[in-house]
């Protein structure tokens, strides 16, 4: 009996070393190592061994279906599948022609409340509604009246029609006057596409009511902005339901907003742009049982693979993370039974010619438990936590929108920490200490402030690459979504220079962002009493502790901001996410490029 206890409680130590190998293999030291049943008290070399064959390689430059392979071996949990959808395909163009005279399914006509006044006669003043009333005998006059459409932003009436080269007309309404932001813009290809589901139309036309509301130096981007407006209006996730809605909008003209080869550039690189923003929204929409970190790093090493011209792929395992000393970052990744992966992509134009280097760190927290210090209680969200990738996805979806822009003289390095925040016997323990790969030491006062521990790690790594600056991307603190909203995300950076780049990208693509300061003094709430600090303050300025904590991974000559988008990467109301980040990202690369 008690030989064959002995035989069992070797062979339960092997299979529980085999087991923490594949994942926490840093932690193997703390378990004894499985003796032979009779012999010597010296270690056994063949279980030692069996062990070592399931090591995976050392980090290895990623091929077509080298990744692929490993994260699809296994189902996912609950066998779930994205099916194959249809992503919108539409054909911009900018046309100088009379409205009345195009033909097609739906013309639809921007309106500001102002718009629609009309004189002493009961007739539009508006010259464009005026026309348009006229040709269809007054029924815009009647119908904007029985419908009660004030022109009010979201507000939207279609009439169909018959007899006229376009079978239906749309007012959309844009508020108390022209657009002149990109934000504006965008809400008006996002309600034309409203109307252009709900009509299964597959033309539409769209002129404003008011042209001459629009500068002249603005018109191109308004022109681009409504063009992606419309695209993301029309995509809709439906990858993991039963059936999926057929895009039916293959054509747009814009009227009134110019036309050449200078806005034809412009809508082709809407529909790049669009194309990445929709790629990082399905990362963020898709649940944590199938995106898991090696099917993300699946999903990037697909981009290297598509744009191999421009791309090139880095995964590194466990061990080759160990090496690099990133005991930051495998801290937080030990308790998951998915393994890590830390993941770069690198862009470099073609021909080379480089004269700025760049690099993009996203927060890749494929799910967040909280680890021991669980997320619990009402406004944990906990069942929200595969969001809290959307910073790898920001940095994915402006990775596959590059790689088909193509920006001359600009290196760019699109970094990752992927891994799971899980619980299990194997994980970080509040208490513990971790050490970083560049030496410092971090308390960890709470398993659930996880995110900065993987950025840690990854901005010593991108300071390696040589690069100029840095931004961070990370759905990092719920401090920082009490301070600006949820549609707000809040950038950090000792840089005036940085901030203002980011500011101009911003105005480009109409996502909302606000400086908020970084307050040395705070740092004290950092301080630990057994190493070099703690990797959370207390609840008063929460997200500023939290930029100041990753600021001391970041090497002084680099310029460096970090972005806390926690707010903005989900849509509550859609229950969808954002794609937020994107767009910025990408204006802010070609700013640094030589295109500018």
């Amino acid at each position: 009996m008690a030989s064959a206890a002995s035989t069992s409680a070797s062979a339960a130590v092997a299979v529980a070393s085999r087991l923490l190998l594949r994942r926490a293999p840093h932690l193997l030291r703390r378990l004894p190592r499985a003796r032979p049943a009779a012999s010597s008290s010296h270690p056994s070399s063949s279980s030692f061994g069996a062990a070592a064959v399931l090591r995976r390689p050392l980090g290895h430059r990623a091929r077509m279906g080298h990744t692929s392979a490993a994260a699809s071996a296994v189902p996912a949990l609950g066998l779930t599948k994205a099916n194959a959808v249809e992503l919108p395909q539409v054909a911009f163009t900018g046309k100088d022609i009379e409205f009345s005279d195009w033909k097609g399914d739906i013309l639809a006509v921007a309106v500001t409340e102002k718009d629609l006044y009309k004189g002493s006669d009961s007739k539009f003043e508006n010259a464009v509604l005026k026309k348009l009333d006229a040709q269809l005998s007054g029924l815009l006059s009647e119908a904007s009246a029985e419908e009660d459409f004030t022109g009010k932003a979201g507000q939207s009436v279609v009439l169909r029609l018959s007899g006229q080269g376009f079978k239906r007309v749309a007012l959309v309404g844009l508020g108390q006057s022209a657009p002149s932001t990109a934000a504006a813009c965008r809400g008006i290809g996002e309600s034309v596409a409203s109307v252009a589901k709900s009509a299964q139309a597959s033309s539409v036309a769209i002129v404003l009511a008011s042209p001459a509301g629009i500068q002249e130096g603005f018109k191109l981007n308004a022109a681009a902005a409504i063009a992606s407006g419309t695209v993301l209006g029309l995509h809709e996730d439906s990858r993991f339901k039963a059936e999926s809605k057929k895009v039916h909008l293959k054509q747009v003209d814009l009227i009134g907003l110019g036309s050449g080869s200078e806005l034809d550039q412009k809508l082709k690189y809407v529909n790049d742009l669009s194309s990445g923003v929709i790629f990082g929204k399905e990362l963020v929409n898709a649940p944590a049982n199938v995106l898991t970190p090696a099917v993300l790093a699946e999903e990037a090493s697909k981009i290297a693979s598509e744009y191999s011209d421009v791309f090139t792929a880095t995964i590194l395992d466990v061990e080759k993370c160990q090496e690099l000393k990133m005991g930051s970052y495998l801290g937080v990744a030990a308790a998951s039974a998915n393994p890590p992966h830390f993941i770069h992509l690198c862009y470099k134009p073609v021909g080379g010619n480089v004269k700025r280097k760049l690099a993009i760190v996203g927060k890749g927290l494929t799910f967040d438990s909280g680890g021991y210090n669980i997320k619990t209680g009402p406004g944990c969200s906990i069942e929200l936590m595969k969001f809290d990738m959307g910073g790898s996805a920001a940095v994915f979806g402006a990775a596959k929108a590059l790689a088909q822009i193509k920006p001359p003289g600009v290196e760019v390095h699109f970094i990752v920490a992927a891994c799971e925040n899980m619980i299990s016997g194997t994980g970080m323990r509040p208490g513990d200490i971790l050490t970083a790969s560049n030496g410092k030491t971090i308390e960890v006062n709470n398993t659930d402030a996880e995110g900065r521990l993987t950025l840690a790690d990854a901005l010593v790594y991108a300071c390696n690459q040589g690069v100029d600056k840095i931004i961070d991307l990370a759905t990092l603190t719920g401090a920082c979504v009490v301070a600006l909203g949820p549609s707000i995300a809040g950038i950090f950076t000792p840089s005036d220079e940085l901030a203002q780049e980011v500011t101009a990208a911003s105005e480009l693509s109409g996502e909302k962002f606000w400086r908020l300061p970084m307050e040395e003094s705070y740092w004290e709430q950092m301080k630990s009493g057994v190493a070099d600090m703690v990797n959370t303050g207390g609840r008063q300025g929460g997200s500023i502790t939290a930029a100041l904590f990753l600021k001391q991974f970041v090497d002084e000559k680099v310029q460096w901001m970090h972005i806390d988008m926690a707010g903005p990467v989900w849509n509550d109301k859609k229950r969808a996410a954002t794609g937020f980040g994107v767009s910025t990202l990408v204006e802010w690369v070609l700013k640094n490029s030589s295109s500018s």
